[in-house]
């Protein structure tokens, strides 16, 4: 049964050519320079990652990048997204060398593999200096139809309304940034929003009134708010990612993250879905964790 929230099936991509990308440095503030070598290490890393999800249920159809040009392809939830009802968006990036990311034969095989009834391609906005960065940039409630969005130049107001319109989305808007002022860079660094939980860096929220939005939009919907603290989204703890496996909802996250979490807080997502830690420390330096990594799946199988 396709689940409204966390997809059983998802879309990963090995990275043969990974390294930290130096056109996203300047407003990543998760990110890291490599040094060295790094693609081997990020590829074994990702094999794991795709081994550990399949042993939990979980349907990954990988595909292998072979360009130079792109470092950041093992994130490929930032340049397309699915929906119910058999809809794919693809998305304007910022970084210009983060736009030869987007691949065809990954969409084809979505048509091929699953019930696809349109493709709304806004990519061509790039030329208009607009982007709108997917599940990164929006952190999407599919229960309460609410699109979560930190302000940023990754996620253009005017984009955002339009796909909201056309998805059925409700945008929710806000500012946030760490304690030395410098924004937010994606949304899904900040909050993780599960079936029945959400952890949001709440305090990272600026305005008052905002943070208590957020909060309150996400208990209408029955979910348990895990409030994480700056320190705790350093760790990658709000870069996680619900999924359904062969016996029900499990949580994906880094090693780091889980590392970062308190017993009380372990305790209270255990109650809802079961904890899947993954070590991807190598992945982590290019800014983003696992929930980057993983571009679910929305979509009705073809019989």
């Amino acid at each position: 049964m396709m689940q409204v929230q966390a997809p059983q099936a998802v879309v990963m991509i090995r990275p043969h050519h990974f390294r930290s990308n130096p056109e996203t440095q300047a407003d990543n503030a998760f990110q890291r320079a490599s040094t060295g070598d790094v693609a081997e290490a990020a590829r074994a890393e990702f094999d794991t990652v795709v081994a550990a999800l399949r042993d939990h249920g979980v349907t990954v159809h990988d595909f292998d990048d072979t360009s130079d040009e792109t470092p950041d392809s093992v994130f490929p939830n930032n340049w397309f997204s699915t929906h119910a009802g058999g809809h794919v968006a693809v998305y304007p990036m910022y970084a210009a060398n983060r736009r030869r990311e987007r691949r065809w034969d990954v969409i084809d095989l979505l048509k091929t593999r699953y019930r696809v009834q349109d493709v709304i391609d806004y990519s061509g906005l790039e030329h208009d200096g607009l982007a709108l960065e997917g599940t990164g940039a929006m952190v999407l409630d599919h229960i309460g139809r609410v699109a979560y969005v930190a302000r940023s130049h990754r996620a253009d107001p005017v984009l955002l309304e339009r796909f909201c319109t056309h998805f059925n989305f409700e945008p929710i808007v806000f500012d946030a940034a760490d304690a030395e002022g410098r924004p937010v860079y994606h949304t899904n660094v900040l909050m993780a929003v599960g079936s029945r939980i959400a952890l949001v860096g709440l305090d990272m929220i600026t305005d008052v009134a905002r943070r208590q939005m957020v909060q309150e939009r996400l208990e209408e919907t029955g979910r348990d708010v895990i409030a994480l603290s700056e320190h705790q989204i350093g760790e990658f703890a709000g870069n996680a990612i619900e999924l359904t496996g062969h016996d029900g909802p499990v949580l994906a996250l880094s090693a780091r993250a889980l590392a970062a979490l308190t017993p009380d807080q372990i305790h209270r997502i255990e109650a809802q879905a079961r904890i899947l830690p993954l070590s991807i420390p190598t992945i982590e330096t290019a800014g983003g964790s696992i929930r980057c990594m993983i571009a679910g799946l929305h979509l009705a199988r073809r019989n």
